[in-house]
């Protein structure tokens, strides 16, 4: 690491095929030293797919870690060897997950899923253009569905806490500040 934190010691703590974790030893810039916990896990794409309506396609699927069903964008990674560019893995992402296509790829900017305890970044996508085909979902995701909204019933989801990913809430947020939504 660098800035203001130095690393003194890294060790991994545990390991899985989707995310490892570690134990830094870190001296802040004050001097005084402590440990930082850091969840390593493949940087991630979310997409914002525009129908020509305005609609946006949303995926609802159940979310083991918090025990709901919850809707958000589709979003998603590949393999970390993968060397897929983010738009490639963007564009496999919503194909599988909703079936769509897009004639238009747009980069929308980057964030960062929780920067105070992991490493992933997420490249955010703005698809229009749109054709509708047969989803290719993975084993895992075989009760997942896809909808279309308008932006006022997403503000309603968000409001209703039916829709909580931060990542979607956040990207959905900045294409309104940029205009697009």
């Amino acid at each position: 690491m660098s800035g203001d934190i130095e690393t003194l010691s890294s060790r991994t703590v545990y390991t899985n095929p989707w995310l490892s974790v570690r134990e830094d030893r870190v001296r802040f810039a004050g001097g005084a030293e402590g440990i930082y916990g850091v969840i390593d896990k493949p940087d991630f794409v979310a997409i914002v797919p525009i129908h020509d309506s305005g609609k946006i396609e949303l995926v609802e699927q159940f979310r083991y870690p918090v025990g709901e069903r919850l809707w958000e964008l589709p979003l998603g990674s590949w393999p970390a060897d993968s060397s897929a560019t983010p738009e490639a893995v963007a564009r496999g992402e919503l194909a599988e997950e909703t079936g769509l296509t897009a004639t238009s790829w747009e980069h929308a900017g980057r964030l960062h899923a929780a920067a105070g305890v992991i490493n992933q970044r997420c490249d955010l996508f703005v698809a229009t253009g749109l054709t509708r085909g047969m989803p290719r979902r993975e084993p895992q995701e075989a009760d997942m569905v896809a909808a279309s909204f308008s932006p006022a019933e997403i503000i309603a989801l968000i409001e209703s806490g039916r829709m909580t990913d931060a990542i979607s809430i956040a990207a959905l947020g900045l294409l309104r500040f940029r205009g697009r939504l």
